[in-house]
């Protein structure tokens, strides 16, 4: 944890727990082990949307549908979301998820390796959510760039990695030096890229607000 787990209880007592379907796709997915955006970090980015307000979003990382699902809440009318997703049984449960929750209509679920994805894609978004493979952030971000419009938000989650993306590379596992590596790099990049304004959070696991300019 980067935070107090104290400071987190505290906060997150001011919130209500989930019900209905995406109660039972969050339970779910805790039950099965699949990870899911924070209770912390799902109200930040439910401010960001209302906000925002966007018309098209796109999700780097479905999982199981729970983010899509909880988007689909507090976006405004019209809004249509992309959401890439690689892994069949996940993307097989999502597919589940979302004619469960009766968002089917409102999320496009591309079932592909996000690199060939983003490449591909040329329509613009007002609101990008980065929460795939970590490794991969750096690697996404040209693409990532350019597919937001001016005035987007890109919301990247889980960047400062339990902290661990403050140590040394050498304190690190070896196991996790790739990642480790590659984090630092694509906080580095968005921070010192001229086409971003981005601000560092220690909210949830971390997370980068980076406005397109």
């Amino acid at each position: 944890m980067i935070n107090d787990e104290r400071i987190i209880s505290f906060i997150n007592s001011f919130g209500t727990d989930e019900n209905g379907i995406i109660g039972d796709v969050e339970r779910e997915a805790l039950k099965d082990d699949v990870p899911i955006i924070r209770k912390e970090t799902r109200s930040f980015i439910r401010s960001m949307l209302l906000i925002k307000k966007p018309m098209r979003i796109l999700e780097v990382g479905t999982a199981v549908g729970f983010s899509s699902i909880y988007m689909c809440r507090y976006m405004p009318e019209g809004c249509h979301i992309t959401t890439v997703e690689n892994w069949e049984p996940r993307c097989c449960k999502a597919r589940v998820n979302f004619e469960r929750a009766g968002v089917s209509d409102r999320v496009t679920l591309i079932e592909e390796d996000a690199a060939v994805v983003l490449a591909d894609l040329k329509d613009e978004f007002d609101f990008i959510f980065m929460d795939a493979a970590k490794g991969q952030y750096i690697n996404f971000l040209p693409d990532v760039i350019r597919l937001l419009r001016k005035d987007g938000v890109l919301i990247s989650d889980n960047v400062l990695q339990d902290g661990e993306v403050l140590d040394s590379r050498y304190i690190v596992e070896r196991r996790k030096r790739t990642i480790h590596g590659r984090m630092r790099e694509y906080l580095y990049e968005l921070t010192h890229n001229q086409l971003l304004d981005t601000s560092i959070i220690p909210l949830g696991d971390g997370i980068a607000l980076s406005v397109r300019i």
